[in-house]
């Protein structure tokens, strides 16, 4: 393979990147990273990368606005449960016993009935602000 080949292009160069507080492309090296606790990111394989988010910024300035806005959000470890449990589900589609999942996800069983109320209520608020479409209204009558 050539470096005149399509494939070749742009391997060894870095791809720009977005701020992630502003949107703009940054593609001359120049964006700064920083890692911010959120509990609603679960990486898709490795459970030590479970909590924190990547951030990408064109400035210090706006680095520190990401990092302020993260502070701020708060970190609920069931939300963070409630992603491991998914995560170990999807690997295991046939389902799984109590003991399996938690040896596949490092929670306590405890741990394991928060998360999934988590989700749960998610799944409420979510029934509640958005209802049942037309299927609802009918039934009211």
């Amino acid at each position: 393979m050539t470096d005149s080949e399509p494939d070749a292009v742009g391997k060894d160069q870095a791809q720009p990147e977005l701020c992630d507080r502003c949107g703009a492309v940054i593609d001359d090296g120049s964006e700064l990273y920083a890692v911010v606790r959120d509990s609603s990111v679960v990486h898709a394989h490795d459970p030590k990368l479970d909590g924190g988010r990547m951030i990408v910024a064109c400035s210090r300035e706006h680095l520190r606005d990401l990092q302020k806005q993260y502070q701020q959000r708060p970190f609920v470890d069931a939300e963070l449960w409630a992603g491991k449990i998914y995560r170990a589900m999807e690997e295991h589609p046939a389902g799984m016993r109590e003991e399996e999942l938690v040896e596949a996800t490092g929670l306590t069983p405890a741990q394991i009935e928060l998360g999934v109320l988590w989700q749960n209520l998610g799944a409420l608020r979510w029934h509640q602000r958005f209802g049942q479409g037309g299927d609802a209204d009918a039934a009211d009558e």
